[in-house]
């Protein structure tokens, strides 16, 4: 107990070199376990996407690039499916087809056009406001509310993917309906709307305006404009009768499709439907695709375990000298304490009691840091993720 107690005594005596001391161990300490913990909630975060999304419908081509586009709303640009395909799997029985459609963006967040079975597949909850409900209207995630500091009752304007894609594309104002809790997914990033708003926004279906009314007529004035439509760039109760689309609604694109069947026999048939090559379509399996990309990227964890563990031995090892060289600037000190009486394994146990403090009070900070790190793993995993994609 007497030894606790010089030990404390001459850490707090010389607290600046104690500080350092149980800084670098801590660091020492803390770094290869949050490491740990957060490369594990990585990889659950990502598995995770894909195993709650049973099969992924696109045209056929790179499964990643579809699978990043329709599950995490990347920059990706598969080639569009037609909506004939949705209708084909509806009429099959098989399954619920939900469409996404990605290509346009407000704020620097993703639009993704889709239908109301979306919200119900994800269990998504609002925090404020309600659904989509009327052509036009816009709910945001957790993440856009707070990086844009818009809610109910605000609006976002859609732009183009970029600059050059600017043929039958037209700036749409949305009012934000409904704001979505947080989920630590990246729909909290991500900004829904009905796809037919997603449709107009392409160019597809707009809405026309007489120039000339009938009072006009009436009256006998002279037509000042030398078309007989204008297009929107807002939605109102005034003009939304007057939207429409041109074509045949089986031929309009969609970025892909998620699709959840009824059982796993309706699964396996209708991945049959779909493994002739020369279908211009795909049924994948986001789970099998994800957990490839996961074990590509995570094949450099074990390398990375190993820099861990040289950079900590190392580091050890200058702790263990900066320790070594205070006691031997200490001689002096100790061959004084030996005259006075004191008995070597005296000496031994003051130096280990100092020893120990340090690493216990190192060893407290490193477990607070893990704790704090894993507390908030999901959050932070999840808010990287939507940055990557």
């Amino acid at each position: 107990m007497n030894a606790l107690y010089l030990a404390f005594a001459y850490l707090r005596f010389h607290w600046a070199r104690s500080l350092v001391l149980v800084v670098v161990a801590a660091l020492i300490l803390f770094v290869p376990a949050a490491t740990q913990i957060l490369l594990s909630t990585s990889q659950t975060a990502l598995v995770a996407r894909g195993e709650a999304t049973p099969l992924l419908l696109g045209s056929r081509g790179s499964q990643l690039d579809l699978t990043m586009a329709a599950l995490y709303f990347s920059d990706e640009r598969p080639d569009p499916i037609l909506m004939g395909e949705v209708e084909a799997v509806w009429d099959s029985g098989m399954a619920i087809p939900i469409p996404v459609h990605t290509a346009f963006s407000s704020g620097g967040f993703r639009i993704v056009g889709t239908t109301l079975d979306y919200f119900d597949f994800r269990d998504l909850m609002f925090s404020e406001g309600r659904g989509l409900s009327v052509l036009g209207d816009a709910v945001i995630g957790a993440d856009v509310a707070q990086a844009l500091g818009k809610g109910v009752g605000d609006t976002l304007v859609s732009s183009p993917e970029n600059l050059f894609d600017l043929d039958g594309v037209y700036p749409l104002e949305m009012p934000i309906v409904g704001v979505l809790a947080p989920t630590n997914t990246p729909d909290d990033q991500a900004i829904f709307a009905d796809i037919k708003t997603a449709w107009v926004i392409q160019g597809i279906g707009h809405g026309h305006e007489d120039v000339v009314t009938a009072a006009d007529i009436a009256s006998g004035a002279e037509t000042l404009s030398n078309a007989s439509v204008v297009q929107f760039q807002r939605i109102t109760p005034e003009n939304i009768d007057s939207f429409h689309f041109h074509g045949a609604q089986d031929d309009f694109p969609a970025t892909a499709v998620i699709v959840v069947p009824t059982d796993t026999r309706a699964a396996t048939i209708l991945k049959g439907r779909y493994l002739d090559g020369e279908n211009p379509s795909q049924l994948i399996e986001p789970a099998g695709v994800i957990q490839g990309l996961v074990d590509r990227i995570f094949r450099i964890k074990s390398l990375l375990d190993v820099v861990t563990a040289i950079i900590a031995v190392a580091a050890l090892a200058a702790v263990g000298l900066a320790v070594f060289l205070s006691y031997r600037l200490r001689a002096r000190e100790i061959a004084t304490a030996v005259k006075l009486g004191a008995r070597r394994g005296m000496v031994l146990r003051l130096l280990a009691a100092e020893t120990v403090t340090l690493l216990l009070i190192s060893g407290c900070i490193a477990a607070f840091g893990a704790a704090l790190v894993s507390r908030n793993a999901e959050t932070w995993v999840g808010w990287l993720l939507s940055l990557g994609a």
